[in-house]
């Protein structure tokens, strides 16, 4: 049998986050590491990170995260009441907004609109990235590396493969002139 308080909890965690995930699914990470690690206390921060990386590194979306802290928490049926928690008002919201959208095409107000929401959804990326950065440990180092990461391959500079390789050999020098540098970073 499964708690039903906890249910509630992922719920009402769950559906406010569906209502304000302008962005996408990355938008919503802060807030939702906030309420489960710090709020409630349900997971750690290692776990969220931890939490994290699966729901990225598996096929689907990357807010699947709440399925995987629903699941922690209360097995099948948390990860199914955490998912349809945060997708279905969003989802219903989306489709009216859609319809209203499309209705609104050549009007004046729609650029304004979308103008002013890209740095709503930019913000609220960066902070969940900031987030992240912060329950895993990461360091300035790290940060570094990732901030120039970021930039070498949006400016498409160079492949995925040539960065790790480049990142590898630039940590492993580290680790070999300055561990105490990079053990601590």
């Amino acid at each position: 049998m499964w708690d039903r308080t906890i249910l509630l909890g992922l719920i009402g965690v769950c559906v406010p986050l569906s209502l304000v995930s302008f962005g996408g699914g990355p938008a919503i990470i802060a807030p939702l590491q906030h309420q489960v690690v710090d709020v409630h206390h349900w997971i750690s921060d290692r776990d969220f990170v931890d939490f994290f990386a699966i729901s990225r590194a598996a096929p689907g979306p990357g807010t699947l995260i709440a399925a995987l802290i629903g699941y922690h928490m209360a097995g099948w049926i948390g990860a199914i009441t955490a998912a349809l928690a945060l997708y279905v008002p969003s989802s219903i919201i989306v489709y009216g907004v859609a319809q209203f959208w499309k209705r609104a095409e050549g009007s004046s107000w729609r650029p304004a609109v979308e103008r002013g929401l890209v740095p709503v959804a930019v913000g609220l990326v960066v902070a969940g990235a900031l987030v992240i950065f912060e329950a895993g440990g990461f360091g300035p180092l790290q940060m570094l590396t990732a901030a120039i990461a970021t930039g070498v391959f949006s400016a498409r500079l160079a492949g995925p493969y040539t960065v790790f390789g480049v990142v590898i050999a630039l940590y492993l020098g580290l680790a070999a002139v300055w561990p105490q540098v990079y053990l601590q970073g």
